[in-house]
């Protein structure tokens, strides 16, 4: 993940493995005191390539890791390591499968969501995809793809809700939503559908791990009132803190200290707009709207 902003285009989207060991190649090097020009070198090629498995934009040959880790003075045992957890970061996730209907730049999204250990989002106009029913996931999908055949709306259905199983396991991260009044409006499927999904933030707002927010209109204009963001935050001391915040053709990463400060602060701004019981109470009200 390149630092600032990445754009929607063309290299490999990145594990999350993948760029704990890219962040662990260049402490190595810089630890050795070698430049990117002295790497570039022992592998004969350009500089570039060396910033880009750094920065985890293209895949870890494991013989290019080798040649490194000699370089910068490994020992062979650490060598041994570092080589096969490449070849792991390599392997294709899960959602490899859903390739087909799934964007080059959402399957980032996709990794960084499976290895966070705390994620916060905003959503101002749908509810976020990690809380979504079939029903609604299906009416939000087709909205979004109105031409797109069934059965590959189906699959874009089935992937959104297997990322969902990562909520129940043992090991599930924390998740803080902030979501505006509008969204509970804006009527996704008719009065049934949106029922049932309303049920179904109810519900999960009762789990541990998980905080549904709710601002109401009656906040006004707020410092949030813009797209829809998520902020990652990890247990590895290797990566920063990233957001990812969509525009209409496709999304940008961006882990500089001050835009990922920005939409933090954002987020917790936006949290004192509201309260554990004002959105319950509202979530109660809509759903009795609906049925």
């Amino acid at each position: 993940m390149s630092e600032g902003r990445t754009g929607t285009g063309g290299t490999s989207a990145p594990t999350v493995l993948r760029m704990i060991l890219g962040r662990r190649l260049q402490e190595r090097r810089q630890g050795a005191g070698a430049s990117l020009e002295d790497a570039a070198k022992a592998l004969r090629v350009t500089s570039l390539t060396i910033r880009r498995l750094e920065k985890a934009e293209v895949s870890l040959k494991p013989l290019y890791v080798e040649k490194l880790l000699e370089t910068y003075g490994a020992d062979q045992q650490e060598i041994d390591e570092f080589v096969a957890l490449a070849e792991r970061a390599n392997e294709p996730g899960w959602w490899h499968t859903y390739r087909d209907v799934l964007p080059n730049w959402f399957s980032a999204y996709v990794s960084l969501e499976a290895g966070a250990r705390t994620l916060r989002t905003y959503e101002p106009h749908y509810v976020t995809g990690l809380l979504q029913t079939h029903a609604y996931a299906r009416g939000v999908l087709r909205g979004g793809f109105p031409n797109e055949a069934d059965e590959d709306l189906g699959r874009r259905v089935d992937l959104r809700l297997r990322r969902q199983s990562l909520l129940a396991g043992p090991d599930a991260p924390t998740l803080w939503v902030v979501m505006e009044e509008a969204v509970l409006h804006r009527v996704v499927g008719g009065p049934e559908v949106m029922r049932e999904q309303i049920e179904r933030l109810l519900e999960v707002s009762e789990l541990e791990h998980v905080s549904v927010d709710v601002v109401p209109f009656t906040a006004g204009a707020h410092v949030g009132a813009c797209a829809p963001f998520t902020y990652f935050r990890f247990e590895e001391p290797e990566l920063p803190d990233i957001v990812y915040t969509e525009v209409l053709s496709g999304a940008m990463y961006l882990d500089q200290r001050s835009d990922v400060s920005a939409h933090l602060e954002a987020h917790n701004r936006m949290s004192l707009l509201t309260s554990g019981a004002d959105s319950k109470a509202l979530l109660n009200r809509m759903r009795k709207e609906y049925s």
